[in-house]
């Protein structure tokens, strides 16, 4: 095993002379072999705790609003995790940077519908997927002059390719890379590889971020690491964002793969801890809501009832009386009972009522 090497681009070269995949550089050092065992274990440890919840949907939302609300706070395209909820559950029209976030969630359950299906990640799934998220149709880049900029300074540090033909022979190249496994390297390195690799070739006018973040969840469907895609990485960016664009510019200037990949890999290992944490409080909440009604013999109560609280964690009346086939009247007893018990929130909105759990969105926002 060889010592990973920064070796650094001919500098006559321009910057977007993007190299194909895989990098000619030894990947599988010995300090990236150790995280990559730690990032492994724990994402096991994960996809076997979201089996023990009441119903993986629960976290499924959960985690989909939030790693669709922290992908586009990268982009600067902020919203609340209150605004999100509401705008599932309620027939107000959403703003615009929540609808913009609701539309990440819509792209990434399309992509997760796309390759549990088909088993595979196509350029024409990558292209759909942005698709949805800037509800355009315009596609991979044809136009040149594209280059990323430092928004403090305005400097240029880095142009990607910007020839059509090349963007697309790139793009293929990563989609063999995504998908046949030809090589012994750990499907947990390629994802890093083919995050900074797609980044690099910024093939879309816009989206090219949030893209590639939801990429990297279905990776890990695809190579069977998750069953639905429940890992919140977007958080672990987000905290260490100035490492994350450092890094990425190390690559591009002198191909030092090592740092990047342990990056990566760490990210993985801490979100799938933090998510491990989360089913355990989600659990517990459960337990003991579940004991609570149980005590009070409060009228209607029935396990459905509950996991569909938690699965919405803003319901209203007719969602309720539609899922548990019961009458509107019903339902609203159902929800109204719980309000008195403490376990439930209500909050009028305009000409509807939402019924919020309270405990589980602190759960949820931590």
């Amino acid at each position: 095993m060889t010592k990973t090497k920064k070796v650094k681009r001919d500098a006559s070269k321009p910057f977007n002379d993007l190299p194909i995949l895989p990098p000619k550089i030894e990947l599988e050092t010995v300090a990236v072999l150790k995280q990559l065992a730690n990032s492994a274990l724990a994402l096991g440890e994960l996809n076997g705790m979201a089996k023990t919840l009441p119903n993986p949907l629960i976290l499924l939302n959960a985690v989909i609003l939030q790693e669709a609300g922290a992908s586009s706070e990268i982009e600067n395209i902020i919203t609340t995790q209150d605004h999100l909820y509401q705008a599932l559950n309620s027939s107000l029209t959403a703003d615009p940077a929540t609808k913009e976030v609701l539309g990440y969630r819509e792209a990434l359950l399309g992509g997760f519908n796309f390759i549990k299906e088909k088993e595979f990640i196509s350029i024409n799934a990558i292209v759909e997927i942005q698709a949805l998220l800037e509800k355009n149709s315009a596609g991979l880049r044809k136009l040149p002059g594209t280059t990323l900029t430092n928004t403090s300074t305005g400097k240029v540090i880095y142009m990607p390719p910007d020839n059509h033909s090349r963007i697309l022979e790139l793009m293929k190249n990563l989609e063999d890379y995504l998908n046949i496994d030809n090589d012994d390297i750990s499907p947990l390195i390629k994802l890093a590889v083919q995050h900074c690799q797609f980044e690099s070739i910024h093939p879309f006018y816009d989206g090219n971020g949030r893209t590639g973040r939801i990429i990297n969840i279905l990776y890990l469907i695809l190579k069977g690491y998750l069953d639905l895609p429940i890992l919140y990485l977007s958080r672990f960016i987000i905290a260490h964002k100035a490492d994350y664009y450092r890094l990425l510019h190390e690559v591009w200037k002198d191909n030092a793969w090592e740092e990047w990949i342990i990056f990566i890999l760490k990210g993985i290992e801490v979100t799938a801890k933090d998510t491990q944490q989360q089913i355990l409080s989600i659990n517990v909440l459960f337990r003991k809501l579940e004991d609570k009604i149980k005590s009070t013999n409060a009228k209607g109560y029935n396990k459905e009832l509950l996991e569909l609280l938690f699965e919405q964690p803003y319901s209203k009346v007719d969602y309720v009386s539609k899922r548990l086939n019961v009458s509107r009247l019903t339902a609203t007893k159902y929800l109204q009972n719980l309000v008195q018990l403490g376990i439930l929130e209500l909050k009028p909105v305009w000409k509807e009522n939402l019924y919020i759990n309270k405990d589980l969105l602190q759960i949820l926002k931590a």
